[in-house]
C-alpha cells in the first residue's frame, strides 16, 4: 500500500474476498426468520395450538375456531413487523455513521462496515473511529477513550500512536492505518447501541412480562383443576365432552394477542414518527419520553440553529484592527473549522500569506486554540475567562454583550506557545463579539414541555452569562446561570448544584454526564438532547439519548432517537407518541385480564359446585374476538394525549381483575337461572360431541352465560374507551349489532349454538345490565378523586 494513496481497488477487492472487512453480525433490526419465530413460536401459541388438537380429536373442530385467531393474531404480528422492519431499515441505512478512506489517492465516504484492512482512514474532530489501527499523521489530534479506559480525559495522538475503534475524536485531524477489523475490534460496541429493533426495558415490556408469568403460573394450577372438574360432571365416558369443557376455561386464561398488541402499537408509533423525521432506534424510546420527567437541552444545536455570524471586532491596548483581521484570517486557515472559525471566516476571509508553525488544537477542556506564525508572532483565540485572570479589567467590556446572549472570544498575542496558559504571558488584541442565531421553535417548544410538568435544564459549555440570556430569549426567568467551572465533576459534586438551577454554563462533558446521574439518584426519568461529542457521554447516560442528523456521529451512534432535520420541535410528537401507546396499551391489557379474570372464576365456581363450565370454546371465541380482538386493534392505534401516570400494572390489575369478577359472576347467574327456572333438558343427551347436539334446550346455558357476559364486556369497553367519540360510537354499535346477528340469525346462532327463549334472554339481559350497573359504580369509585 502506498503511504499516501492508500489502497487501490485491486487491494479492497482482494480483502472483501478474503472477509478482511468491517463488518460485524449487528443487523439494524430482526430478521424475517426471527420475527416469524417470536411472534409463532411462544408458550401461548404453543398452549392454543396444542388445544386445537386436543379439541378436533375430540370430535368437535367448531370449537377449535379459537386456532382461527391464533392464525390472524401471529400472522398480523409477523406482518405488521416486517412491514415496519423494512421502512426503519431504510431509514437507518440513509443515516448510517459512514468513514472517510483514502483509495486510489481519493478521499472517498464508505460505510464503516465497508473499512478494510490496511485501509487508510482519514478522522477529524467529532469523528467516531471505525476500526483499530496506527496513526500515521497528525495535526493535534486527540482521542477519547472514556468509553473504553473509563479516562476522562482527551489523549493526545502522535505518529505511531496507536487508535481504537468506537472512541471518539475530540480535537484535532489526522489519518491511521487499519490493522484490525470487524468483531475483532471494538466498533461492533457503539453498534450494538445504534440497532433499530432493541428489546430495552420499560414499564409497558416489563409489566407485560409480568403479566404473562403470574399467567404461566396459573395456568400450571388452572388447568389440573379445570380437567378434574370436568371429568367429575361429565365422567370418564363422555370424555370427549370433559375435554371440549377443559378446553374452554384454559383458552379463556390464555391473553393470545397482548404481546402483538404492544408490538403492533410501538411499530406504528416507530413508523408514524419515521414519517415525521424521526429516527427511532430504540422502539420503547417512544413510551420513554412520555414518561420523561427532566430533559436537558444542550444549547448549541437544539435551542439554537449551531450557526454564527460575526458582529463586530473591538480592539483594545491600541492593538490595530487591520492587523487583528489578518491575525483572525491566518488562524482560521489552521482548523479544523468549527462555528466560531466559520463565522470569523465568513467575515474576514482566509490568509494563507502566514506561514503555519506550531499549533495548539482546541479542545472542550481548554476552550482555546493558538498557532504561531513565525515572524508574525503567535496567537491564540478562544474563551476570555480561559486565557485572562480572574477579574481582568477586559470582563467589564464583555458582561454587557454576554447579557444580550452574545458569545464574545478573545484574540490575543503570546509570547510563546505552549499548551497551558499558565506558560504563556498574554497580551490581549481584540474581542471578537459573534451572535447565534437561536431556533423559531424553540421558545414554544420549551413551553409546551413546561406547561406538561416537565422540568427543563438548559447546559452548554459557554459563558453562563450568554447561556442565561438565551434562555431569557426563549421563554426562561433566569437572572443569572450557574458557572460550574468551581463544581467538581461526580454525581454528588453537582447534585446540589442541578437540583437548584435551571440554566448552567461552563460545563464541561464528564459534568454533564454526572448531571444526568444526580437526576436519575433522585427519581427522575432524564432526556439529554445534544449535538457535539462534548455531549455524548451525557446522551449514553441519559434514559433517552436525542440527538441531531447534523451533529457528531458518535452522538447519533449512542442516541435511541435522532431528529433527522434537526428540529427539536419534533420533540411533542414523540411525546404525544409515547403517550398514546401507553395509554392505548393499558386499555387493550385491562380488556385481556378481564377475559383471563372471568374464566378464573368460572374454573373456580365449577370445581366448586361441580358444574359445566358455562361456555364452550365457540362461545369464548365470540367474546374474545367482538370485544377484545376487534377493539384492540383500533384502540391500540387511536388518538390518546393522556399524561403518563406511574403504575402502569397496579392500575391494570386494580380494574381488571374485580371487573373480570363481575363479568364472571354474570355469567355464573345467569347459567344458574337457566338450570333452576329454564332447563327442559331432563333425559335428554347433551353431549358435545355426540348425536343429539343439536337439541336447543342443551344450548340455553352457554347462552344465557354468552349474552350476559357480552352485555358486561361491552360495558367494560365502553367504560375504557372514554371519551367517546364518533368512530369509537360506530365500533361499539357495530360490536352490539354484531352479537345481535349472532344470536338471532339462524345458522350463525346454530353454528355457535345459542339458543334462548325470550323470557331467558330477558333474565341474561338483567343479569347482565345489573353487572354492567355493577361496572360503572366501581368506575366512578376509583376513579373518584382521593
Amino acid at each position: 500500500m502506498d503511504g499516501a494513496r492508500g489502497l487501490t481497488s485491486a487491494e479492497v477487492a482482494e480483502r472483501v474476498a478474503e472477509g478482511r472487512t468491517n463488518a460485524v453480525d449487528d443487523s439494524s433490526s430482526r430478521s424475517l426468520g426471527e420475527i416469524f419465530r417470536s411472534n409463532v413460536f411462544n408458550r401461548f401459541n404453543a398452549i392454543l395450538g396444542a388445544m386445537v388438537v386436543v379439541v378436533v380429536v375430540a370430535g368437535s373442530p367448531a370449537d377449535a375456531l379459537f386456532g382461527i385467531v391464533l392464525v390472524v393474531n401471529s400472522s398480523v404480528g409477523v406482518v405488521q413487523e416486517y412491514l415496519a422492519k423494512r421502512k426503519l431499515d431504510r431509514l437507518a441505512l440513509m443515516h448510517a455513521p459512514v468513514a472517510h478512506v483514502v483509495r486510489d489517492g481519493e478521499l472517498r465516504q464508505v460505510a464503516i462496515a465497508d473499512v478494510v484492512v490496511d485501509d487508510l482512514v482519514e478522522i477529524s474532530s467529532g469523528d467516531q473511529v471505525p476500526a483499530d489501527g496506527r496513526v500515521v499523521e497528525s495535526h493535534g489530534l486527540e482521542i477519547n477513550q472514556s468509553n473504553l479506559t473509563g479516562e476522562a480525559d482527551s489523549i493526545p495522538k502522535s505518529v505511531d500512536d496507536e487508535v481504537m475503534s468506537a472512541t471518539i475524536v475530540t480535537a484535532g485531524r489526522g489519518r491511521f492505518v487499519v490493522h484490525t477489523v470487524g468483531a475483532e475490534a471494538y466498533a461492533h460496541r457503539i453498534a450494538a447501541e445504534a440497532k433499530t429493533f432493541s428489546k430495552t426495558k420499560s414499564e409497558i415490556t416489563e409489566s407485560t412480562n409480568r403479566l404473562l408469568k403470574y399467567l404461566s403460573w396459573l395456568l400450571l394450577v388452572a388447568v389440573p383443576l379445570q380437567l378434574w372438574s370436568q371429568f367429575r360432571v361429565y365422567g370418564s365416558d363422555a370424555w370427549r365432552d370433559a375435554v371440549v369443557g377443559s378446553v374452554a376455561g384454559i383458552v379463556g386464561l390464555v391473553p393470545e394477542g397482548l404481546v402483538l398488541l404492544t408490538t403492533v402499537a410501538f411499530l406504528s408509533a416507530a413508523v408514524k414518527l419515521a414519517r415525521q423525521q424521526v429516527l427511532v432506534q430504540e422502539l420503547p424510546a417512544v413510551e420513554s419520553l412520555a414518561r420523561v420527567s427532566v430533559v436537558c437541552l444542550d444549547k448549541t444545536g437544539t435551542l439554537t440553529t449551531g450557526d454564527m455570524r460575526l458582529e463586530c471586532i473591538e480592539t483594545v491596548g491600541g492593538a490595530d484592527e487591520a492587523g487583528v483581521r489578518r491575525a483572525l484570517a491566518a488562524l482560521a486557515t489552521v482548523g479544523p473549522m468549527n462555528g466560531t472559525l466559520s463565522a470569523i471566516e465568513q467575515e474576514v476571509g482566509r490568509n494563507t500569506d502566514w506561514v503555519v508553525g506550531e499549533s495548539v488544537p482546541f479542545s472542550s477542556a481548554r476552550k482555546w486554540s493558538g498557532s504561531g506564525f513565525g515572524e508574525n508572532g503567535d496567537w491564540v483565540l478562544g474563551a476570555p475567562e480561559m486565557l485572562l485572570a480572574a477579574g481582568h479589567e477586559l470582563f467589564a467590556s464583555i458582561a454587557p454583550h454576554t447579557a444580550e446572549a452574545r458569545r464574545v472570544v478573545l484574540i490575543a498575542r503570546v509570547d510563546r506557545l505552549a499548551p497551558e496558559v499558565k506558560e504563556m504571558t498574554v497580551t490581549p488584541a481584540a474581542l471578537v463579539v459573534l451572535s447565534e442565531c437561536i431556533r423559531d421553535d424553540a421558545a414554544e417548544t420549551l413551553r409546551f414541555f413546561r406547561e406538561q410538568g416537565v422540568s427543563l435544564k438548559i447546559i452548554s459549555g459557554d459563558n453562563p452569562s450568554t447561556v442565561a440570556a438565551i434562555a431569557r430569549s426563549v421563554g426562561f426567568e433566569v437572572q443569572a446561570g450557574a458557572d460550574m467551572r468551581g463544581v467538581g465533576d461526580s454525581a454528588d459534586d453537582v447534585l446540589g448544584v442541578v437540583t437548584t438551577n435551571s440554566v448552567f454554563g461552563r460545563v464541561s462533558p464528564q459534568q454533564k454526564r454526572s448531571m444526568v446521574q444526580a437526576l436519575q439518584s433522585r427519581g427522575e426519568v432524564v432526556a439529554m438532547t445534544g449535538d457535539g461529542v462534548n455531549d455524548v457521554l451525557a446522551l449514553k447516560q441519559a434514559d433517552i439519548g436525542v440527538a441531531m442528523e447534523n451533529g457528531a456521529p458518535a452522538t447519533k451512534a449512542v442516541a435511541q432517537m435522532i431528529l433527522l432535520d434537526g428540529r427539536f420541535s419534533r420533540l411533542p410528537s414523540v411525546l404525544a407518541e409515547g403517550r398514546r401507546v401507553i395509554a392505548n396499551v393499558e386499555r387493550v391489557a385491562n380488556l385481556f385480564i378481564v377475559k383471563n379474570a372471568m374464566s378464573l372464576l368460572s374454573i373456580v365456581m365449577a370445581a366448586v359446585f361441580v358444574v359445566k363450565y358455562p361456555f364452550l370454546p365457540r362461545h369464548l371465541t365470540m367474546i374474545s374476538t367482538l370485544t377484545i380482538g376487534i377493539p384492540s386493534f383500533f384502540l391500540a392505534l387511536a388518538p390518546n394525549n393522556r399524561r403518563y401516570v406511574p403504575g402502569f400494572l397496579k392500575r391494570v390489575l386494580s380494574f381488571s381483575l374485580p371487573a373480570g369478577v363481575l363479568t364472571g359472576a354474570s355469567a355464573l347467574v345467569a347459567s344458574w337461572v337457566n338450570s333452576t327456572w329454564f332447563d327442559t333438558t331432563a333425559g335428554v343427551s347433551c353431549a358435545v360431541t355426540g348425536t343429539d347436539n343439536h337439541v336447543h334446550a342443551c344450548w340455553q346455558g352457554g347462552s344465557a352465560a354468552t349474552l350476559a357476559a357480552m352485555i358486561v364486556f361491552v360495558w367494560i369497553l365502553t367504560n375504557l374507551a372514554q371519551p367517546i367519540n364518533g368512530w369509537k360510537t360506530v365500533l361499539i354499535s357495530s360490536i352490539i349489532g354484531c352479537t345481535v346477528v349472532a344470536f338471532l340469525f339462524g345458522p350463525v346462532a346454530t353454528a355457535l349454538r345459542l339458543s334462548l327463549p325470550w323470557q331467558l334472554a330477558v333474565w341474561s339481559g338483567v343479569v347482565g345490565a345489573c353487572g354492567a350497573a355493577g361496572i360503572e359504580i366501581f368506575h366512578r369509585w376509583s376513579n373518584k378523586p382521593r
